[in-house]
């Protein structure tokens, strides 16, 4: 089992004293006796502790840093949803295969916003805009949100944010199995709580500091019987020796696990594994004695978002990813719905 994040070390943002979550944060974890340094902006944060590389980027990544989040414009969202809704950025897990490894650079820490009326006037911005139709919005594009919700418990103000909106619907995904404080939240259905899952061969060996499978199923039924509508990303789907029956026996234990109504309105998303070049060097750099297969001559390239080529699996691997794990999911959970495969 995985024990609940708790930071070594806590950076703060002068303004994030100003919202009465910041404060919060602050009188909690002081509490606690963990180190608390100030920052003018995470920008400015130097000399994490640690002798090397290494070192460095672990500490890192159990550094959490409270601010404000200043952009209160949205990124889009898809295929997921219209918008990416800003709470927290990076996370505590160590998957090898993470596409946060670049986006987040040399600052791989956690970092929590305070300033979330303000982010919640924004997202209503947005659903006036598209009223009367629905927006949806995705809590963890830059983060594992639910990892750090213990301490925080700004995902749960957003599930009843958005359960009393008019137009406005969740969503987030996530590996960690801490979800007891968000069974009781007032969420009417207007919220989906995905999980990430995968079959073992790829938790053993590329999901290091994050719950097994069977911890996220009992998460996973906990939730579903919350009354949450449910959801499951299977990703990064990889090929490895004995793929087809990793996949089929992962799907195999859900539905044993799953009570019959959870089943009745369940979306999946599939998405295969892909990496870019810089991706590679990053992961090559922090986690050098990795089993990931990089090797781009045995892909197919596709251009990605910003003009950065990606590589993903030849096609007729992908006909085949879709054939065998769709027909495990049609098979098993005849009333569930494949959202997209990408």
């Amino acid at each position: 089992m995985v024990k609940p994040f708790v930071p070594q070390l806590v950076y703060v943002e002068p303004r994030a004293l100003d919202y009465p979550l910041g404060k919060e944060l602050v009188s909690k974890f002081e509490n606690m006796g963990i180190e608390i340094r100030e920052t003018t902006s995470h920008n400015q944060i130097r000399n994490l502790p640690g002798e090397n590389h290494f070192q460095k980027y672990r500490i890192a990544k159990s550094t959490l840093v409270v601010g404000v989040r200043k952009t209160l414009k949205f990124d889009t969202s898809k295929p997921s949803a219209e918008y990416a809704i800003p709470f927290a950025t990076g996370c505590m897990g160590h998957c090898h295969y993470c596409y946060l490894q670049t986006t987040m650079g040399s600052k791989p820490y956690i970092r929590t916003y305070v300033n979330t009326d303000e982010i919640f006037d924004a997202a209503e911005e947005y659903m006036q805009e598209r009223a009367p139709d629905f927006t949806r919005f995705e809590a963890s594009c830059t983060s594992d949100i639910v990892g750090i919700d213990h301490l925080t418990h700004t995902l749960k103000r957003a599930i009843e944010y958005f359960g009393k909106s008019k137009y406005g619907k969740l969503r987030f995904v996530t590996k960690f199995e801490h979800v007891d404080h968000l069974l009781d939240a007032e969420h009417n259905g207007r919220t989906r709580f995905r999980f990430s899952i995968n079959d073992d061969y790829i938790i053993k060996y590329f999901e290091p500091g994050t719950p097994r499978l069977d911890e996220r199923i009992n998460a996973a039924v906990k939730v579903a019987e919350a009354g949450y509508p449910l959801g499951f990303i299977i990703a990064p789907i990889y090929l490895h020796e004995g793929w087809k029956e990793g996949y089929g026996e992962m799907l195999e234990k859900l539905t044993e696990a799953l009570p019959a109504f959870a089943k009745k309105d369940l979306t999946f998303e599939l998405i295969q594994h892909r990496f870019t070049q810089p991706a590679k060097r990053v992961i090559q750099q922090n986690y050098p004695m990795t089993k990931l297969e990089l090797d781009e001559s045995k892909r197919k390239k596709k251009w990605g978002r910003y003009g950065i080529h990606k590589y993903v699996y030849q096609t007729e691997e992908q006909e085949s990813i879709k054939d065998t794990i769709g027909g495990h999911i049609n098979k098993l959970f005849p009333e569930a719905k494949i959202e997209y495969f990408t």
